[in-house]
């Protein structure tokens, strides 16, 4: 059988999106997020030790909107990965296949997320 002429496996176009799956596929995109994020916080430091105008640069444009909006997505992510990998090592000890549970977890870990994020933000702007 060539090449060409293999079925074709079913994809997104065909299945209904699942919380499980989306979870999943934004699992990876926070790992993606969190890296591009590590690099921001990298320039930040870098300013910091380059001198106080490279820092008056860097925290100018982190302290502007569209930077608090950056670092509220970079928290946002760091916490659902965070809580997402927390239930990963679940499933790896052999917990929470069921598919009730898999779905009461999914949700339990984005309104954790939710809520770490919120008050991580809080405790910031408090200090």
């Amino acid at each position: 059988m060539s090449a060409h002429n293999r079925p074709l496996s079913p994809h997104l176009q065909v299945y209904k999106p699942q919380l499980t799956s989306v979870m999943s596929i934004c699992h990876r995109a926070t790992g993606i997020a969190l890296a591009a994020g590590v690099l921001l916080l990298v320039w930040w430091v870098v300013a910091a030790a380059a001198g106080p105008e490279a820092f008056a640069t860097a925290h100018g444009f982190l302290g502007s909107w569209f930077g608090m909006l950056i670092l509220f997505g970079f928290t946002g992510a760091l916490m659902y990965h965070l809580c997402n990998g927390i239930r990963h090592l679940f499933w790896d000890a052999g917990y929470g296949f069921e598919l009730e549970t898999a779905y009461k977890s999914g949700w339990m870990t984005l309104g954790a997320a939710a809520v770490l994020t919120v008050v991580a933000w809080i405790i910031v702007a408090a200090g």
